[in-house]
């Protein structure tokens, strides 16, 4: 089954191109079954692309999605168009009355901000505590991941001193994971961030498991044994040329910026990069929605039955 999207977002012919199984809203209006309700909030500024890499990884589920993307503000944006943001984003106040089975958070290119200036700190801390309340399933990316991890168990990230950015090679810390069921022993994941969380900070929170790891990227992939929250620091969504258009955008900045790591063949950036991470990155997101939120999402999606599950679940863990 394939993810439903509003007949007009521009992702529907993009992903239509690449033989991606998408269904427009008319369509999916004929059919009876029970749907996923994923919630997309969208902190990048280029909205557009992120929703094209989100959609992408979507769309390899057995299952019908219904996708509604959130915009935390109202503020213009310098990389969206207002029309674009006025048809397809619902203002986050608009629906924290709702209740969804999954939810996705994106990255926010504000790593070097203490989380007191985000001008939206207050706002987004809302949404991480309403997220326990009424969805099923939430998984957080990147810059998301580490303030909600701040947030929720005080874990603070430290800062590098020059970006991570490269392609590196991933391994699963316990092969009997739903989250990672069917990933090779070795798996690449992109990464592009100044930011990270020492393992041992990880490790100290009892509700927190370590599922997948790099030597050099550190800690990737951690998730509550309740399976609500999943923290994601690297990016498998990526298109093949993101990090080259962002290593443009540092050059342009600084003239001695580094090469993104393992990432162009041969270690020449006029070499054009392989995608070598897009199965992996479907793969997760599929599973994710299945054991992390069909599996367990109430057919009657209402607060609380979600609170229900979550009960449940986390005496379940904690008896283990």
């Amino acid at each position: 089954m394939p993810i439903k999207i509003p007949d007009q977002l521009p992702a529907l012919s993009v992903l239509d191109k690449e033989n991606i199984f998408v269904m427009s809203e008319h369509r999916a209006a004929n059919q009876e079954i029970r749907p996923m309700q994923v919630a997309i909030l969208n902190l990048m500024p280029n909205k557009i692309e992120t929703e094209v890499q989100i959609l992408r990884m979507l769309a390899n589920t057995p299952l019908q999605i219904n996708v509604e993307f959130i915009r935390i503000h109202a503020n213009e944006s310098k990389n969206t168009p207002t029309e674009h943001l006025e048809n397809f984003y619902c203002l986050f106040d608009d629906i924290k009355d709702k209740q969804y089975d999954g939810l996705i958070i994106t990255g926010a290119p504000l790593a070097l901000l203490d989380y007191s200036e985000v001008s939206f700190w207050d706002k987004i801390c809302q949404v991480f505590d309403w997220a326990e309340k009424n969805v099923t399933s939430t998984m957080f990316s990147c810059w998301a991941a580490h303030a909600a991890l701040y947030h929720h168990y005080g874990l603070n990230r430290h800062l590098r001193p020059q970006k991570l950015s490269g392609l590196y090679k991933h391994s699963v810390c316990d092969v009997k994971e739903p989250l990672t069921r069917g990933f090779d022993e070795c798996f690449n994941v992109p990464h592009s961030r100044y930011g990270y969380i020492d393992k041992k900070d990880y490790q100290s929170i009892e509700q927190l498991k370590i599922i997948a790891e790099s030597p050099e990227a550190g800690v990737y992939l951690v998730a509550t044994e309740n399976k609500q929250q999943v923290y994601l620091t690297g990016h498998p969504e990526y298109d093949a040329t993101t990090l080259h258009e962002e290593f443009l955008r540092d050059l342009a900045v600084n003239n001695s910026a580094p090469m993104p790591d393992n990432y162009y063949p041969e270690n020449d950036n006029k070499n054009s990069p392989v995608n070598s991470w897009r199965s992996h990155g479907s793969l997760l997101f599929t599973n994710w929605l299945n054991y992390y939120v069909y599996q367990i999402t109430p057919y009657k999606l209402d607060a609380d039955n979600i609170q229900a599950i979550q009960t449940t679940l986390s005496g379940e863990s904690f008896e283990k």
